[in-house]
């Protein structure tokens, strides 16, 4: 008798092979028999007109200090993600010397907009190499399975102390000390080591990533130590054009230490077509680098309880300390909405110094409004021209500033505008669509955990289905079956994981059961659940019927249900 049987399931099985029907079969954390009719179990699930499929692997999120307090991981939790990497874009908590510690919550908090109070309230440090970090995460049960990544800026900073932020060469005998520490983190299951080459991460002080300007001795080093382990994944952050000598150096890691590379690919309007450039590269290599792509193209969200275009202007601070019930309507008062809009003054600042006036290191490349949209209920994230600030202001013959406002107060002040910053050159997301379909390309850039106040993509897997697959009407949509490959099979193997993303006997139960139909996410919400009421953007999702992770049930219609199973997957244990 099987533990669990699920019954007349749609299969899509992860492997980019037509659905089929049929039952899948658990014993343990395993499934032991897939399609046809299976026999009795001790529970059973009526999956008839319900959509099966592995567990999404998400592999660029920043649960790296949320993974110490959260046994969820929300929001990824809600959106079918079963397993996670964290310890991207060259930022951790590990190594960490006791005196650094502030420090990397800073660096943290600058780069990926994670409230550090929440972070110094929430993180108990007990660890100071990446070893005792792993065992840390591995006594604190879960309900999703995690992996981590060795960050630079942390290295750096454990070897070279203050001076790890400046442009100053490492020595040989630093170099050497920083290979010997990722060696070890590899050694003791670190699945990977993540770099930041972009000018755009930079700490809370302004400073750069430790590692920004490393030059390539250094990052060979590393990557020779982590070949010497076995390999392992080489993950950069990156200002990268097709052209410059970064593709350089991540070739020699590829060809002489047999690391896979993958870094960030998105479209940006500098430069509409360099995204194609790097992936051609990537096609010519023929293997062992993945240019990173964004299942929903980066872009920040507005609202009134995070930052919009009003946010620093001497009327609206007056008011901004009120509940969001009575800003709001403080908010419509003519008088108030006169006198914020006139502080502009006669020439408005654009949106590019209005968005991040606070310092975050991320920079917009918005020019105006007909770049910032009414996200609307349900959100549309692949507005039409007629959606933007600049069309709704022209057509009631009114200043744009003044119909972003006016849009920010509906539905009672909840309402969200939203600007996509990248892979929206053309006003549409054909880019976007092709860059995931390339097969050199791996999706990623949820950011799972990070960007609490102005980003909420951990979502992208609900809405590759959702949008890409179900929805979309400005464009050719994608086939069901390669949308599940993606984000399940492609992933795992990009790290090494070949015993999850797929359902085949032998492998691991982690499974979600979709009705592909009711496949939603409603608007964003604000929350300040984080410790030291922290604040973040959350973004639920309706549609999941069930979540299983290693053959347990987590989630239930959206809701946990009790079942912690996840683990920390170390590397020499994939």
């Amino acid at each position: 008798m099987h533990d669990l049987v699920i019954r007349n399931a749609r299969i899509v099985d992860g492997s980019g092979t037509p659905a089929y029907n049929g039952d899948v079969a658990i014993d343990g954390a395993t499934i032991t028999a897939v399609g046809g009719r299976q026999g009795a179990a001790r529970r059973e699930i009526d999956a008839d007109g319900l959509l099966l499929a592995p567990g999404w692997v998400d592999v660029h999120t920043h649960y790296d200090g949320q993974a110490t307090w959260d046994p969820l991981l929300t929001p990824s939790c809600w959106h079918g993600v079963t397993t996670t990497v964290m310890g991207n874009c060259g930022v951790g908590f590990a190594p960490a010397a006791p005196a650094r510690r502030d420090w990397l919550i800073g660096l943290m908090e600058g780069v990926e907009d994670i409230p550090g109070s929440a972070l110094a309230e929430g993180i108990a440090w007990n660890w100071e190499t990446f070893p005792e970090y792993l065992d840390a995460l591995e006594h604190t049960p879960r309900a999703m399975d995690i992996a981590a990544q060795v960050p630079h800026g942390a290295v750096r900073a454990y070897v070279m102390g203050e001076r790890a932020v400046t442009d100053v060469a490492a020595s040989d005998d630093e170099r050497a000390a920083m290979a010997v520490i990722v060696a070890e983190a590899v050694a003791a299951g670190a699945v990977g080591f993540s770099t930041s080459r972009t000018v755009l991460h930079r700490s809370v002080d302004g400073e750069l990533v430790p590692g920004t300007e490393a030059d390539a001795s250094e990052l060979l080093a590393i990557a020779r130590a982590m070949g010497e382990q076995g390999g392992a994944v080489f993950e950069v952050a990156s200002d990268l054009a097709p052209e410059s000598a970064e593709l350089g150096w991540m070739d020699r890691i590829i060809d002489e230490t047999g690391c896979r590379v993958t870094y960030a690919c998105v479209q940006n309007d500098e430069d509409p077509l360099q995204w194609r450039r790097l992936l051609e590269h990537a096609a010519r290599r023929g293997g062992g680098m993945y240019p990173q792509v964004a299942i929903r193209p980066p872009g920040v969200l507005m609202c009134l309880d995070g930052t919009h275009p009003f946010t620093g202007r001497p009327g609206y601070l007056e008011l901004a300390h009120l509940p969001l019930a009575e800003r709001a309507a403080r908010l419509r008062s003519p008088e108030v909405r006169a006198r914020i809009l006139e502080e502009a003054g006669p020439h408005p600042a654009r949106l590019l110094r209005l968005l991040f006036m606070e310092g975050k290191a991320m920079r917009s490349t918005i020019r105006d409004y007909d770049r910032l949209f009414v996200l609307g209920d349900p959100p549309e994230y692949e507005p039409a021209p007629s959606r933007s600030i600049a069309a709704i202001a022209a057509a009631r013959g009114i200043a744009p500033e003044a119909a972003a406002y006016d849009a920010l107060l509906e539905n009672h002040g909840t309402a969200f505008l939203y600007s996509p910053l990248f892979n929206y050159n053309a006003g549409n997301y054909d880019a976007a669509r092709e860059m995931m379909l390339h097969p050199n390309s791996i999706l990623g850039i949820s950011d799972g955990g990070a960007h609490c106040g102005i980003i909420c993509d951990a979502g992208a897997p609900t809405y590759l289905l959702a949008h890409f697959v179900r929805d979309r009407t400005r464009g050719p949509r994608m086939g069901l079956e390669q949308a599940v490959r993606m984000q399940t099979h492609d992933t795992a193997r990009l790290y090494g994981f070949h015993d999850r993303g797929l359902v085949a006997p032998g492998k691991r139960a982690d499974l979600n059961l979709i009705d592909l139909d009711a496949l939603a996410m409603p608007l964003p919400q604000m929350v300040y659940d984080l410790p030291a009421a922290g604040q973040r953007l959350i973004q639920r999702a309706q549609g999941y019927q069930a979540t299983l992770v290693a053959g347990e049930v987590t989630f239930e219609r959206g809701e946990s249900t009790g079942a912690l199973p996840g683990r920390l997957v170390r590397r020499a244990r994939c």
